[in-house]
């Protein structure tokens, strides 16, 4: 009995503590948003170069995301977790104790590196959790990073009005700390583990591809879009690409698995994400400003710091609560649907959103209705990408996922900044964004997400399962699940590390797609018996009490055909079984 309580209290443990970490990094990025025109003066440093502090922990968040995601397939998910949110808040302290350009932006750099944190999460997540949590979590996750910026955005103005700069960084690091602790304590390592090796020539070139491409993008309205440096670094990053995609089909263990990559279900998913993120960055460049500017413009709002943030708020915190309307929504009508559905509230908020602009009470409205589309879309992405890779692949997929959502951003950020910039009403050498500029954005905004529509509408539809699982009501009737009309699978002993039997150890079965495909609890000789729906390869994890996990790789044959696979677990773990 307590072996069970101890189990259902790590994985009701596992969910909020992730999540934390997701809401953790989304706070680190949104950080610097209250203070963002007055950093030039901060930093005793021209404007261009003052935008460098931005820069560096975009570029830095997108070349560590896959690469994170990829050393966590392959060393353990919480491993690298733990190492990106020890990276952050190094960075947070770097940046807190400075007031030197170059120093702040290598805090900023090492800051970024906690954007691995979203799919590793998401990762442990899909690896921990029973099946029928596992949809809602990933939700909470997945979404994670807009709380966190909507719920960051008036704290971050409020301390920046009344206390020092540096304290945000101060408040990123303890934050950080925080959930370093949480995870030690509520999260357990994951068990399954990619075969091969890193593939170091892949990361640096897919590093130095990224760099080439996302510098000019950022850069470009400082530079100038026809510039020679910003067309030379476009096409040099398409060379470097190029060469890197020929290198990654030919290595045996690549960083990114291209072929995977190109399956309809997963590139269709990874599009669908890049407009995803257009639209989520577009609503918070427009509305802070509309609700800044002042009322003697004719269209400014003319709020507070604070009061733009508390308006805007409303966009993550719905962003939160879309999160268990996904799970019921994906359950009964499948990620597809629910994805498709939250393109078209995005489209319904930037529609409203023209017309939605001359009270703050509207801006609100607008917030509501983005975020509860953004969190459904949101939502939906992690769970396409899962049921389409290998449950090895999943740290690096749903890595080159959060890169894709990370390109969005990075495009929406530059393309609606030289909108902004372009429409400007100049007045004694300040520029001032126009109503024609805001409209402009939100135009661009909704025609990136009915782009974004048509990729999720030509995503496959989800197959339904020739047979039905029958689920079992507890953890201890779990070796009684079998599916209806199925192959004989997999049958034989669990053993520690002394050769001695083990009783009620957990197995459970996870196919090629990464879904619980079936589990058993041993028998008190150690014996499990567990029933295949079809062959191929699967992966089989062991948990224990007094033991260390275990994942083990395996082939069916199929025919009817029973493999024995006897499996020995390693010594006394901290793992909470």
């Amino acid at each position: 009995m307590s072996m069970s309580t101890n189990h259902s209290r790590g994985i009701r443990g596992v969910v909020p503590v992730l999540a934390f970490s997701g809401i953790v990094v989304a706070v680190m990025q949104t950080l610097l948003v209250p203070v963002i025109k007055d950093l030039p003066e901060l930093l005793n440093t021209s404007p261009s170069n003052a935008t460098w502090v931005m820069t560096a922990t975009l570029l830095a968040g997108a070349v560590s995301t896959p690469i994170m995601g990829r050393l966590g397939d392959l060393y353990g998910k919480r491993k690298m977790l733990l190492g990106s949110l020890a990276v952050m808040v190094v960075g947070s302290l770097v940046c807190g104790f400075t007031d030197d350009l170059v120093v702040m932006i290598v805090g900023r750099a090492l800051q970024g590196f906690a954007m691995g944190a979203i799919p590793l999460g998401i990762g442990l997540m899909r690896d921990e959790l029973p099946r029928e949590k596992l949809g809602s979590a990933m939700a909470l996750m997945s979404s994670s990073i807009g709380v966190g910026g909507g719920l960051a955005l008036p704290v971050a103005a409020l301390i920046a009005q009344h206390a020092d700069w540096h304290a945000l960084f101060f408040g990123a690091a303890g934050l950080g700390v925080v959930s370093i602790v949480l995870t030690l304590v509520f999260v357990p390592e994951s068990p399954v583990r990619a075969e091969g090796t890193f593939d170091v020539l892949g990361a640096f070139g897919l590093s130095a591809g990224l760099v080439l491409f996302l510098l000019p993008i950022t850069k470009g309205s400082d530079w100038g879009w026809g510039d020679p440096t910003t067309l030379g670094l476009f096409g040099a990053a398409a060379v470097v690409l190029a060469l890197w995609g020929v290198m990654e089909l030919r290595v045996k263990a690549p960083l990114v698995d291209l072929r995977t990559t190109a399956r309809r279900s997963v590139l269709f998913t990874n599009l669908a994400s890049i407009m995803v993120g257009v639209a989520f960055y577009a609503v918070s460049l427009v509305l802070p400003q509309l609700l800044q500017l002042p009322t003697a413009t004719g269209y400014g709002l003319g709020q507070s710091m604070v009061v733009a943030g508390l308006c805007v708020m409303p966009l993550g915190l719905t962003m939160m609560f879309t999160a268990p309307v996904y799970a019921r929504l994906s359950a009964k009508y499948g990620p597809k649907v629910t994805l498709i559905l939250g393109m078209l509230i995005i489209a319904i908020g930037y529609g409203a959103g023209l017309g939605l602009m001359s009270a703050a009470w509207q801006t609100v409205v607008i917030s509501v209705l983005l975020g509860a589309g953004i969190g459904l879309a949101y939502s939906s992405l992690p769970a396409l990408i899962i049921g389409s890779v290998d449950p090895s692949e999943t740290g690096a997929a749903n890595g080159l996922n959060t890169l894709m959502r990370s390109i969005g951003t990075s495009v929406s950020s530059a393309v609606i900044g030289m909108v902004l910039a372009n429409t400007a009403d100049h007045v004694g050498g300040v520029a001032v964004p126009t109503m024609h500029g805001f409209r402009v954005s939100f135009l661009i905004a909704g025609g990136a997400v009915a782009i974004g529509l048509l990729f999720a509408l030509m995503l496959p539809s989800a197959r339904r399962p020739a047979t039905t699982q029958l689920r079992a009501s507890s953890e201890e009737d779990a070796n009684l699940e079998r599916a209806a009309q199925v192959l004989a699978g997999f049958h034989g002993q669990v053993r520690g590390a002394d050769g001695t039997p083990v009783a009620r150890a957990k197995v459970t079965l996870i196919d090629r797609s990464g879904r619980q495909a079936g589990a058993a609890l041993t028998d008190d000789g150690g014996r499990y018996e567990l029933a295949v729906p079809g062959d191929g390869s699967y992966v089989l994890a062991v948990r224990a009490a007094g033991h260390g996990p275990l994942a083990s790789a395996a082939a069916h044959p199929g025919q009817d055909r029973p493999v024995e696979l006897d499996l020995s677990l390693p010594g006394s773990s901290d793992v909470p079984a």
